[in-house]
């Protein structure tokens, strides 16, 4: 059965930026030799350690004050979810994999949310939330096929209006398509922005989808990017929306060095799906016009991970 899920819409956005704003405070934009003219957006300095805090916040800032969420997630948006309602006073439910990243579990343990670990990937996990949310008669929260979640991560651009004016380049990972299709809202209000969307090389669901013309099942295989590693919901929105932008993709070893890349030149802790705009930059596989924006979307990653992979290149 397929969900109906329209589009978002110019109000939603501008919701979502108020709702964003009162909370939260701008990421910063820091100078990088990424590429020439290049920039990274830290929304790995945001309280959950990713840029999903948003799309959290803008969605249950939408809902009823009595409703109940219930969301799906590899972990950071179920962190955003869980985050966003502890703040906002509401009442979630967080339906995770098991055996997902530690540290993102571990961190949902310390809200007064309902957390679940049910089935062995992320679509085991997305099949029970909305089971129980039809069951419950709670608001299913997508980490992408929601138009309140994309309408948050929009103001990710809200807040590059101010802090890189003119023509420019975004580049941001992409595993359903939430955060690049937010951009996509936010730059039709932004004449001389293009956009770049990276996929891992082992999850190419949505490039998939804008190929075909439709929802089409892809193999998904082992990465180190588990947050962007699954297939799409029957009925996603996010391929319409990211029709005509440009979608590249990266392997595991290119993830690796752009981790590596960021630590040795910025000190900054980024997960594999957080550093797969640098990686995409760094390998020449994406055009750039104008100066170069990479949003670096997340650091949750366990540390003794992150070790082996420093220790090892």
């Amino acid at each position: 059965m397929v969900r109906p899920v329209r589009l978002p819409t110019h109000d939603d956005m501008e919701a979502a930026w108020e709702a964003v704003r009162a909370v939260l405070d701008p990421t910063p934009l820091v100078s990088s030799r990424v590429g020439p003219d290049g920039f990274l957006k830290l929304e790995t300095l945001q309280p959950t350690g990713s840029f999903k805090v948003r799309g959290g916040l803008a969605a249950i800032s939408a809902l009823a004050d009595d409703r109940r969420a219930v969301t799906a997630s590899a972990g950071n948006h179920g962190l955003g979810v869980a985050w966003a309602s502890t703040r906002l006073g509401r009442r979630a439910t967080v339906v995770v994999p098991e055996h997902s990243s530690p540290p993102k579990v571990e961190a949902l343990r310390t809200f007064p949310i309902e957390l679940i670990e049910h089935g062995a990937d992320y679509e085991a996990a997305e099949k029970h939330a909305l089971e129980l949310g039809a069951a419950e008669g709670s608001a299913f929260i997508s980490p992408y096929n929601d138009p309140n979640v994309i309408a948050g991560q929009s103001t990710i651009g809200r807040e590059l209006d101010s802090q890189a004016p003119g023509d420019l380049t975004v580049v941001a990972p992409v595993g359903g398509g939430g955060l690049l299709s937010g951009l996509v809202l936010w730059a039709l209000t932004r004449p001389g922005v293009h956009l770049a969307g990276v996929e891992s090389a082992e999850s190419r669901a949505v490039s998939a989808a804008v190929a075909a013309g439709r929802i089409v099942r892809v193999p998904v295989g082992d990465t180190i990017a588990d947050g962007l590693a699954a297939n799409l919901e029957p009925g996603s929105i996010t391929p319409v929306l990211l029709r005509g932008s440009q979608l590249v993709a990266v392997d595991d070893e290119e993830l690796r060095s752009a981790m590596c890349w960021l630590f040795g030149h910025h000190g900054l802790v980024a997960e594999g799906s957080g550093a797969a705009g640098v990686a995409a930059v760094l390998g020449g596989k994406v055009e750039l016009r104008g100066p170069v924006v990479v949003v670096v979307t997340g650091r949750n990653i366990a540390a003794g991970r992150y070790a082996d992979i420093l220790q090892n290149r």
